[in-house]
C-alpha cells in the first residue's frame, strides 16, 4: 500500500454560497463566517485541515466574498497558503472547480460550513491508495417517519402497516477527494453540481469509492445542525483543533 500523508495536500472549500437557510444570520455575514463558539466555522475547517497537512487552500467564493477574503487573507495566520477563486456567477457545487487551472492530481474538495471529526489525512490517503476517481465520506441519517405506513397489494388491499418507522440511509457529507481526470465531466462557466456528476458517474460507469464515517459530523447550512454543533463543539474542541 502507497502511503501519501507526507506529500503535499491541497483542498477547494466552496464558499461561495448564501445561506439562505440560516437568515437572519446571514444578512450581515457570509455563511462560512458564521460562528461556532469564538471561531467562524471555516476557520475551524482550515485548522483542522492544517493540523492533518494541507498546506495549499483555495477557496472558491461568489457571495459577500469581499469579506471572506479581508478575514482569511492569504493564510499566513494559519501557516498555511490560501488563494481565492471568484464566480462571476453561481456554479454550484462543482462548476467552480473548472475555474482553478493548477489543481493537482488528486485534492480534497469541501463545503466550506462542515463541522465534523473525520481525520482528512486519512480520508485523503484513503482515496489515493485505492487510485479512485472521486471519493465521497458518507455518514447515515435516520429519518423517522410522522405517520403510520400502510402496506398496499396489488387489490389495494391493506398487506402490512408499520407505526411510524425509521429508515437509515447513506448521505454525502459535502466532503469529497477527487482525481483531476473529473474535470473532463465538468463544463466551463455553467451551474454543474454534485448531483450532476453523480448522474455522470453513473452513466460513464465511474468507479465512485464511499468511505463510511459513523464520528460526529454537521452540516451547520441547516438551522438544526447549527444549534447542535454550536452545543457539542466545547466537548470537542480539543480533538477537532488540537489544542
Amino acid at each position: 500500500m502507497r502511503l501519501w500523508a507526507s506529500v503535499f495536500k491541497r483542498a477547494v472549500i466552496l464558499a461561495g454560497g448564501q445561506g439562505k437557510r440560516l437568515k437572519p444570520y446571514t444578512v450581515v455575514l457570509p455563511k462560512p463566517l458564521v460562528p461556532i463558539d469564538q471561531y467562524p466555522i471555516l476557520e475551524i475547517v482550515i485548522r483542522q485541515l492544517v493540523k492533518h497537512g494541507f498546506t495549499h487552500i483555495t477557496m472558491a467564493v461568489n457571495h459577500m466574498a469581499e469579506i471572506i477574503k479581508a478575514f482569511f487573507g492569504d493564510g499566513s495566520r494559519w501557516k498555511v497558503k490560501i488563494d481565492y477563486s471568484m464566480e462571476d456567477k453561481p456554479l454550484s457545487t462543482m462548476g467552480p472547480l473548472k475555474l482553478i487551472g493548477n489543481l493537482p492530481e488528486n485534492f480534497l474538495v469541501m463545503n466550506g460550513d462542515i463541522l465534523t471529526t473525520l481525520n482528512y489525512a486519512e480520508f485523503y490517503d484513503f482515496h489515493c491508495n485505492q487510485n479512485s476517481v472521486f471519493t465521497i465520506a458518507a455518514t447515515q441519517r435516520v429519518h423517522e417517519m410522522e405517520y403510520g405506513v400502510l402496506e398496499v397489494d396489488e387489490f389495494s388491499r391493506l398487506s402490512g402497516f408499520n407505526e411510524k418507522p425509521s429508515v437509515k440511509y447513506n448521505v454525502s457529507m459535502g466532503i469529497y477527494m477527487a482525481n483531476r481526470s473529473i474535470l473532463e465531466h465538468i463544463p466551463l462557466n455553467t451551474p454543474y453540481g454534485f448531483d450532476n456528476l453523480m448522474y455522470d458517474f453513473l452513466k460513464y460507469k465511474k468507479t465512485v469509492n464511499i468511505l463510511p464515517f459513523d464520528g460526529l459530523w454537521f452540516d451547520i447550512g441547516r438551522p438544526d445542525d447549527y444549534f447542535q454543533a454550536a452545543e457539542a463543539f466545547s466537548g470537542i474542541k480539543n480533538e477537532i483543533l488540537g489544542e
